[in-house]
């Protein structure tokens, strides 16, 4: 991987080291939101309880916490760059007395695993965080058998995904981000119409399908909406921890602003989309 690549990756392994505690507090509002969407991987992976599954950049355990219990004689394989939020899914593992569930501290573009490995791999909001999304998918084309399945889940547009456009476009207005790369600190690098299809493509993957997973994100309050996105939201998180307070105060009253138009009687209800893409070797 080339230097500047390898020093993003860095760079992203140390956020969310640092914010793998926000995960921890977290971890249940979270997991439930995305439940939809790692369900809808999961049915397109087409489950069989012998395969051996790879989840990438597992975070803190899912999907491949929800695919262990499927497998009575298989196994599944969590990989992630970052050793404090698989610790998360471990002790979640223990937790649920999975015993076929196992980590592995490991960057997707250096997998270290054998070619021709896994029957089916997943991939739950990974791809948009890859310094190289195209070595990502190489490299999961490589590890997974003849004819295995691959799915995975990626934001949609930034207008179909106003929980964390409205305040990424605010933080970004203030603190402009300085990166060799800009786009590989986008959450919506991999939402362009076609682009993970041809991704996969040039891969070698065959009978790619895509579709939309669409929902809302509700929060009590305004506070409890701006709490957990500067506590869990990497992107978002990692600039604004370095804003003065007075940049803070302004970048939270633009955000308030602009989200107002989303609460209900009792909630701030704001709307998502995710794509999931899936294909076989």
């Amino acid at each position: 991987m080339q230097s500047e690549l390898t020093a993003i990756r860095d760079q992203h392994r140390e956020v969310w080291n640092r914010f793998s505690r926000g995960w921890h507090r977290w971890d249940s509002y979270n997991m439930k939101f995305l439940k939809p969407i790692g369900d809808a991987i999961i049915n397109e992976l087409k489950i069989s309880e012998t395969d051996k599954v790879l989840d990438v950049a597992s975070g803190t355990g899912e999907p491949g916490l929800s695919i262990a219990p499927l497998l009575r004689k298989g196994s599944v394989t969590a990989v992630d760059i970052s050793e404090q939020m698989l610790e998360a899914a471990q002790e979640k593992a223990l937790a649920k007395g999975l015993n076929n569930f196992k980590t592995f501290v490991c960057d997707v573009s250096d997998l270290s695993l054998n070619h021709d490995s896994f029957n089916k791999l997943s991939c739950r909001m990974g791809f948009m965080f890859f310094p190289d999304m195209q070595l990502a998918a190489e490299r999961m084309y490589q590890v997974l058998k003849k004819e295995g399945r691959i799915s995975v889940s990626v934001w949609g547009s930034p207008e179909n995904n106003p929980w964390i456009s409205c305040i990424l476009e605010i933080v970004i207005k203030h603190m402009p981000i300085s990166s060799p790369l800009p786009d590989t600190l986008s959450m919506f690098r991999s939402s362009a119409p076609g682009l993970m299809r041809s991704i996969f493509e040039k891969a070698g993957f065959k009978d790619i399908t895509e579709r939309e997973i669409t929902g809302k994100r509700t929060y009590f309050n305004f506070n409890y909406y701006w709490l957990m996105i500067t506590e869990i939201a990497a992107p978002v998180a990692g600039v604004l921890s370095k804003a003065d307070e007075a940049t803070k105060k302004k970048i939270k009253e633009e955000t308030e602003a602009k989200v107002t138009k989303y609460f209900t009687r009792e909630f701030l209800e704001l709307p998502f989309c995710s794509l999931i893409v899936s294909a076989k070797k």
